[in-house]
């Protein structure tokens, strides 16, 4: 964990090496002094909850200009989903046969990466992880469903022989409660609202916010089924509408003090700013004067990390612009003080700028004040994901970007699929996605249940809710994964470039300071990095720069 890190690590860069401790950097930076953050009453920066809400999040989705061109490539195809939905009972959750194993199969080459001395932490028991539950839950459900059992709710004793591989009562009531969810899940798609009644009582009887992790998540996508029925049937009901979260954007920046425990016990945020930044170092090249733009700087820790690697590298001039909106300039003013302060430590020359706005689409390349032989750096981290429903302002913003042509965009996002239109492939995706995220917080929170229960039941509750149960422009939780975007950025020239061996070795230094990083695994998708939890994507890391015109 970072307050306990003592060990100096290596900084590597392609120009010099800057020797640094994390727990160094923290304190000098003044991320935390004790259990407090700097910066007053804002959140600190944590990137899932975050994700660049502020001003993406401004107005209401409007319909995009471009002709539906962007939603063929943001929206999976039906084509290959389509045979899946005929009038049988199991057909429309036939998708569940491709995820026999969520573990991604990469488009590029599958690199298992090496670690570099992370922590052994592993469970106390054997237990199966959640996706095997969720797996073997999965194989039942369709032997239930194509057989002749009549009685749904007698899914939860059925002894199919996978359960068998169960060697823990709490993993069998685990596979169980799963079916019984899907079960579920296959009644809310075919509009059997009455008959779903019964299984929906099974499931929250059966789980809790906070019971165990297959438990908890059960009990957040059973409140999603219950609103997806009310909005359907146009009721309003104590289980579903009436317990309605607040906007699921706004829900994602939980309370200062949780943010805080979760960045300090949750690696996710730390690997990709190390690894991300490292990245940008290494695209610099010779260049002197270096302008870095960054949406949504939050508390700025990327911001503090870069300073810290361009100490040494004769750097003339940085200069920060940060993006957003007339309810975060107080935010950013603090921020950019504290990250004067800091470069004043350091020695080097230091200028902030703040750009706010209304709406992305105001958003023009003349509020950067580029200057002559500016090194520009762009830096979206989480800001492109709650643009996916307003797609003219994304595209504004790439069109924007493309004409600063940066040396390079490094780009963090969630790495799922969970914005297509079909509901029982949303639910499948959501369904593996959140159970390793739910996992994760178990074993890395597993000391501290009570920023664990407000983070998932805020934060996670709310985007589950947003997913299962919306549609159309009231879908605001739109994730994609990176081979999305490959085609998306290609669309403005830009090209994937390969991240560095230093900066696979920044997130190993980041894991080896974490208990349980042993089961965070790092792949390729193409050139990109893949952050996992055993093997389940949970995150994105790219580096991406336009192609030569020549």
């Amino acid at each position: 964990m970072l307050n306990n890190i003592s060990q100096t690590e290596q900084f590597s860069t392609s120009v010099a090496s800057d020797e640094y401790s994390l727990e160094k950097l923290a304190k000098e930076s003044g991320f935390y002094e004790g259990d407090q953050e700097w910066g007053g009453s804002e959140s600190i920066d944590m990137d899932f909850f975050t994700c660049g809400t502020s001003f993406f999040a401004q107005s209401t989705p409007q319909p995009s200009s471009y002709g539906g061109e962007f939603k063929k490539i943001i929206e999976p195809e039906k084509t290959g989903f389509d045979r899946f939905h005929s009038h049988s009972s199991s057909s429309s959750f036939e998708i569940l046969n491709k995820y026999g194993s969520r573990c991604r199969r990469f488009n590029g080459e599958n690199k298992n990466l090496q670690k570099y001395g992370t922590e052994e932490n592993k469970p106390s028991t054997f237990r199966l992880s959640i996706e095997k539950i969720i797996r073997l839950a999965s194989e039942n459900f369709i032997e239930y469903s194509t057989s002749q059992i009549s009685n749904e709710v007698s899914i939860l004793s059925h002894p199919y022989p996978s359960s068998i591989l169960c060697h823990f009562k709490e993993d069998s009531q685990a596979v169980e409660l799963v079916q019984n969810l899907l079960l579920s899940a296959e009644k809310v798609n075919e509009k059997q609202y009455e008959r779903v009644k019964k299984i929906l009582l099974e499931c929250g009887r059966m789980s809790s916010p906070k019971g165990t992790p297959i438990q908890r998540l059960v009990f957040y996508f059973t409140e999603a089924l219950y609103e997806k029925i009310d909005r359907e049937t146009g009721n309003i009901t104590r289980k579903g509408l009436s317990k309605r979260t607040e906007d699921p954007l706004e829900a994602l920046n939980s309370t200062e003090e949780t943010m805080i425990a979760f960045h300090k016990e949750v690696p996710l945020s730390q690997i990709t700013k190390f690894a991300g930044i490292q990245s940008v170092v290494d695209n610099i090249g010779d260049a002197k004067k270096i302008h870095f733009i960054v949406f949504e700087i939050r508390k700025g820790i990327q911001c503090t990390i870069l300073m810290q690697a361009l100490s040494e590298n004769c750097v003339e001039h940085l200069k920060i612009t940060s993006v957003g909106t007339k309810t975060s300039r107080a935010n950013m003013e603090k921020t950019g003080t504290h990250l004067t302060s800091f470069s004043n430590s350091l020695g080097f020359s230091f200028s902030f700028n703040v750009v706010i706005l209304d709406d992305i689409s105001d958003l023009d390349k003349s509020q950067f004040k580029i200057e002559e032989n500016e090194a520009i750096i762009v830096y979206p981290d989480f800001a492109l994901t709650n643009m996916i429903g307003r797609s003219d302002r994304l595209e504004h913003l790439m069109k924007l970007i493309k004409a600063l042509n940066p040396r390079v965009m490094v780009v963090t996002e969630v790495e799922a699929n969970c914005n297509s239109p079909i509901f029982v492939d949303r639910f499948v995706e959501a369904l593996f996605f959140y159970g390793a995220y739910f996992e994760l917080m178990g074993d890395c929170m597993k000391n501290d249940e009570k920023h664990r229960f407000i983070a998932e039941g805020t934060c996670f509750g709310s985007s589950i809710r947003n997913i299962i149960a919306t549609e159309g422009g009231e879908r605001k939780i739109r994730h994609v994964s990176v081979s999305v975007w490959r085609a998306f950025f290609e669309r403005f020239d830009f090209e994937e470039i390969e991240l560095s061996d230093s900066s696979i070795y920044q997130a190993n230094l980041v894991l080896k300071n974490f208990a349980f990083g042993d089961s965070f695994t790092f792949d390729f998708d193409g050139k990109s990095l893949i952050i996992g939890w055993k093997g389940t994507p949970i995150s994105s890391l790219s580096a991406w720069k336009l192609k030569c015109t020549t």
